[in-house]
């Protein structure tokens, strides 16, 4: 990746070309306001992605679904969102695309406005996947944004960016329980506003953007620091990467798609109290997301994948067998627990392939997410086949994965890329 060294958004002479709300600031600085703005659009993108699965149990009622049918718009929804990503993110890293993220809005609002006036389950299906198409467009640059804008600080912009994408998926679920459960499927049509919003945001991102790239143009790039790692011991590490990201997408995916099932079924609370519970989980994930990325720059990104992945073990161990109270205990300490590998494992990964920002995003951000969709697709036609609670003592062991971790190479903090 080329060095900055001059201030992004200027001429030559050092005339500002851009203006207010992000203003020119040394390229070797944190540009905050970009770096907010985009976290911004990542809690309104994530936000109305987290309405898919927050109104599972309103369209599981409307169209007479069975848990595998809810698993399935999972699916879909994660497939659309997820393969796609790698390559977006690929084609990216070769042309970047700065005006994408605003295009990409288009296909949000589409699948929102049919979710909302929808009639059957397929159209249900091609919803969910025009929702995931937008996400699939939003995520890898994006997160190149967050790595543009981080001023070196990797982990602490990386964290910016996630906690925004994390803090919509948590606001998705009162949004679900407080306008849609009272108003009904069309009132779905209203976030589309939301959609609009982002967009105008993201054209004024993308002209930063744009202007940051002919910046850069005009600079030499900088020979890339030897990692000592063979290119076999730099995809091994991808694919433990790859590992230890589907068992945190598979995990927190599977608590998203069925713990509202899990706790109306065993504690037989109603759906609104379920959604708080849900809440409750995807706030403490958005919360956890912010911690890693800065105290993965200060002690090490390995570090924080051995106490992070491996430390909520023993609370999803006890989750199957807590009562109503110790359940949002646990659900609260392992989403803040398992939410900080996130950030961590972007920087991790980036480090390892320098100059594939976008492909790497697309990877992390998409495709562990989608093979984690396949997982809640098994998830459901298993809970048909036995239980609900039975699918949540399978999902406890998880984060065992996380062993793996032994088998990453120690990338020190003083890498850039």
């Amino acid at each position: 990746m080329l060095r900055e060294d001059s201030a992004p958004g200027t001429t030559a002479d050092a005339t500002p070309v851009l203006s207010a709300p992000f203003t020119a600031q040394p390229a070797s600085q944190t540009v905050f306001p970009v770096l907010f703005a985009i976290s911004f659009c990542h809690a309104l993108n994530d936000m109305m992605q987290a309405l898919v699965p927050s109104i599972y149990p309103l369209l599981k009622e409307s169209f007479g679904l069975d848990f595998a049918q809810i698993g399935y718009i999972t699916l879909t929804w994660q497939l659309t969102a997820s393969l796609l990503q790698p390559v977006v993110g690929a084609v990216a890293d070769k042309k970047p695309m700065p005006y994408s993220l605003a295009f990409g809005m288009i296909f949000t609002l589409s699948g929102l406005l049919m979710a909302a006036w929808g009639s059957s389950y397929a159209m249900v299906l091609v919803a969910v996947a025009l929702i995931g198409t937008g996400s699939a467009i939003f995520h890898p640059e994006s997160s190149r944004i967050a790595r543009m804008a981080s001023g070196g600080r990797y982990g602490l912009a990386q964290s910016i960016f996630q906690v925004g994408g994390n803090a919509g998926s948590a606001i998705g679920p009162l949004m679900a329980a407080f306008i849609i459960l009272p108003h009904g499927q069309q009132a779905i049509g209203w976030f589309g506003l939301a959609a609009l919003l982002a967009s105008v945001i993201l054209f004024r991102i993308g002209t930063w953007y744009a202007q940051r790239q002919m910046e850069r143009a005009r600079r030499p790039a900088r020979p890339q620091r030897d990692l000592g790692l063979s290119k076999r011991a730099i995809w091994v590490s991808i694919g433990i990467l790859v590992a230890l990201s589907f068992s945190k997408s598979f995990y927190t995916t599977s608590i998203a798609s069925f713990l509202q099932f899990y706790l109306i079924d065993r504690f037989a609370v109603d759906a609104r109290t379920a959604q708080m519970f849900l809440f409750l989980f995807t706030g403490s994930v958005a919360l956890g997301t912010f911690f890693g990325g800065p105290i993965g720059d200060r002690i090490g990104r390995k570090a924080v994948l051995w106490c992070s992945v491996l430390g909520c073990l023993p609370f999803t161990l006890a989750l199957p067998y807590a009562n109503l109270f110790w359940t949002g205990a646990l659900v609260v300490t392992i989403g803040l627990i398992l939410a900080s590998t996130f950030s961590v494992i972007i920087v991790y990964a980036q480090e390892l392939l320098p100059g594939k920002t976008g492909l790497v995003a697309g990877i992390f951000l998409g495709l562990a997410f989608g093979l984690s969709g396949v997982g809640a697709a098994v998830l459901g036609k298993l809970a048909d086949m036995t239980s609900i609670s039975f699918v949540f003592s399978v999902c406890s062991v998880l984060p065992a994965i996380g062993i793996l971790v032994m088998f990453l190479p120690d990338i020190r903090n003083e890498v850039r890329s």
